[in-house]
Formats: C-alpha cells, sequence, structure tokens
C-alpha cells in the first residue's frame, strides 16, 4: 500500500505523516478529496474557489469537501489567511500512509473505494503529463518515460524490492510549499508513481510463448519510470 509505520493516524495530528485509521480511510474514499489533499500540500494554503477552479468543479462541491476533509483531520482552517469572507485551507500533513492489513481486513469497501480513488488520481496525474509533453522543453520531455518490468519474486523480495525503491526516492529532494523558495535552479516538479502488482493468479499460467519478454513500456525518453 504504502510507506509502513507502526504509529496510529489520529484527527487533527500535527505531524508530516497521516496513517490511515477507519475514519481517515473512508474520508480518503473520494476522487475530489484526494486531489483537494494533493493540491494543497504541492501549493500550500488556499480557498474553496481556487481549489474549485483548478479541478473543475463548483465552489459548493469543493467547500462541503474540504469540511469533510477537516472533520478527519486532513486539512484545517489556515487562521492566518482567512477572513470572514474567505475560508482559508491548509493540509495538515505532506503524506498519506495505508498499511493496516488488519484494517483493509476490516473495512474491504472502504480500503477498496480508497484505493480506486487513488489509481484514478494518478492515472489523471499521467494523462496530464501526456498532454503536455510535447510542449514541455525538450531537456524535461527526454526525461519522460513508462516503463514496466514482469519479475518472479517471493513475497519477501517482492517486499524488499518495495523498500529498496523507497530508500533511492528518499535521496532525492522533496517537493513542498516551504522548500520550492529554497530549492537550487532548475528545479521543478517531478511526479514518481510507482506500482508494485503481485499477480499469484497468473503465476501458475504456462508460458504462450518463449520468447523473452518486453521489460520496457512506452517512454518518450531514454530512463525509466515505474508508473
Amino acid at each position: 500500500m504504502t510507506e509502513s509505520s507502526e504509529r496510529p493516524y489520529g484527527p487533527g495530528a500535527e505531524t508530516n505523516e497521516a496513517f490511515l485509521d477507519a475514519k481517515g480511510l473512508r474520508a480518503l474514499a473520494h476522487p475530489v478529496r484526494l486531489q483537494l489533499v494533493a493540491l494543497l500540500r504541492k501549493h500550500g494554503p488556499s480557498t474553496a474557489t481556487r481549489l474549485a477552479e483548478r479541478l473543475g468543479v463548483n465552489s459548493g462541491t469543493a467547500s462541503y469537501h474540504l469540511r469533510q476533509l477537516g472533520a478527519a483531520g486532513f486539512v484545517a482552517e489556515d487562521a492566518e489567511r482567512g477572513n470572514a469572507r474567505e475560508r482559508w485551507w491548509r493540509a495538515v500533513h505532506q503524506s498519506t500512509c495505508f498499511d493496516d492489513p488488519e484494517l483493509a481486513e476490516r473495512e474491504p469497501e472502504a480500503t477498496l473505494a480508497y484505493l480506486q480513488s487513488v489509481a484514478a488520481t494518478y492515472t489523471l496525474r499521467v494523462q496530464r503529463a501526456l498532454n503536455e509533453l510535447q510542449t514541455m522543453p525538450r531537456a524535461w520531455r527526454d526525461t519522460f518515460d513508462m516503463s514496466g518490468w514482469p519479475l518472479r519474486l517471493t513475497p519477501g523480495e517482492a517486499s524488499a524490492l518495495q523498500e529498496e525503491l523507497r530508500a533511492v526516492v528518499a535521496r532525492y529532494r522533496r517537493d513542498t510549499p516551504e522548500g520550492a523558495a529554497a530549492a537550487p535552479e532548475g528545479t521543478e516538479r517531478v511526479s514518481v508513481i510507482t506500482h508494485l502488482l503481485p499477480e499469484p493468479a497468473a503465476s501458475s499460467a504456462p508460458a504462450a510463448s518463449s520468447a523473452p519478454a518486453d521489460s520496457s513500456g512506452p517512454g518518450a525518453g531514454p530512463g525509466t519510470e515505474g508508473s
């Protein structure tokens, strides 16, 4: 799912990472809410009206979902910016963690809805990048890539691979509103999206061909990006 931790998540917890409980899981089981949280984390505090414009929804819809997110502890009012006419919101955390097998067993429908919303949000990000690909500067266009590698692993090896990928990403500069001003010249926002997709039902299926499997998906650059 996401990063592992023993720490519980509770509404209003002022930590850098939200660890989902049942209430938080249900609150995020909607793609609009996930996108609202993502926008506040990326760009900093904003109003429902401005967020609605970015998402292409009406301000009433954005306000409703922000209130739901506030009740679950993912966003909070920004008192420094708000006034009687305009209500500003800020993200409480910079990332979300869901790695609780027992919670997934207790809340299977909410778990599936949440993961489907995450998948839909990632699909939108990929599509947006594709739509903008031809107008990107050449240097950035050459870094774009989508690749896939079919592997045969044990569960332990798959977990180790997941941890290694996280360790690699952790070496690089995190994108936060606070850190943007201090970032070196020439930096831009980059999304790294990884999927580790077990296929146990297909493991025993006979190979359809003796030809080697294609290890690379369609890409627009020389690099590789798990997505």
